[in-house]
């Protein structure tokens, strides 16, 4: 049991280190590129109120898909519990929230905050919506259907960074951190269950 606490501990100081090196590399990047990843955050109550009411058919499509028998939809469950679960086995809510909220923030920065503007500005809005989520849904390629499921995440979560025709980034990191620490709890507690 102390080295699943052990190693429950390592694996939370490596993701939380690897999702924050994304923030580094959102920087570079967009220093590279002339684009500045931070330009479109800024706090605004709407945003924050937009980004939890738009986590919330999400929310209901993950939780339906707990219930579905459909095998490839099971694949992924199973592979998230096995590694997952077991991973932050022995972690508190509150670190979830953290863990979740370093990926929300660091992977929306990379994604809607540098390489969405860069690539609406190199080939237009459609088309650099849509390849910035094929990139995003590369990059989660657990399975071909996660990878779809990442795609069309990615681009809801693009299009309320332009909702209502004012681009705020702090909409898809609510989005996101808020899916993100709701899935870590059900994906803890089913392993948790599961023991």
């Amino acid at each position: 049991m102390e080295d699943q606490a052990f190693d429950s501990q390592k694996f939370y100081k490596v993701a939380c280190f690897f999702e924050g090196s994304l923030l580094i590399i959102a920087f570079l990047l967009g220093w590279i590129m002339d684009i500045d990843p931070f330009l479109s955050l800024f706090f605004s109550e709407k945003a924050v109120m937009e980004g939890v009411l738009a986590t919330l058919p999400l929310l209901i499509v993950f939780f339906a898909m707990q219930q579905l028998p459909y095998a490839p939809i099971r694949k992924i469950r199973n592979l998230l519990q096995d590694s997952l679960g077991a991973s932050l086995s022995g972690r508190h809510w509150a670190d979830l929230f953290i863990l979740a909220g370093i990926a929300g923030f660091s992977e929306e920065v990379l994604f809607r905050g540098f390489l969405q503007p860069w690539l609406e500005s190199v080939w237009g809005g459609p088309v650099g919506l849509l390849v910035s989520n094929l990139i995003f849904a590369m990059v989660h390629a657990v399975t071909p259907l996660y990878a779809l499921l990442a795609l069309l995440m990615g681009l809801y979560m693009g299009f309320f960074l332009d909702y209502d025709g004012e681009r705020k980034l702090l909409s898809p990191i609510v989005i996101h951190t808020l899916y993100d620490f709701v899935a870590f709890l059900v994906i803890l507690r089913n392993y948790r269950n599961n023991l």
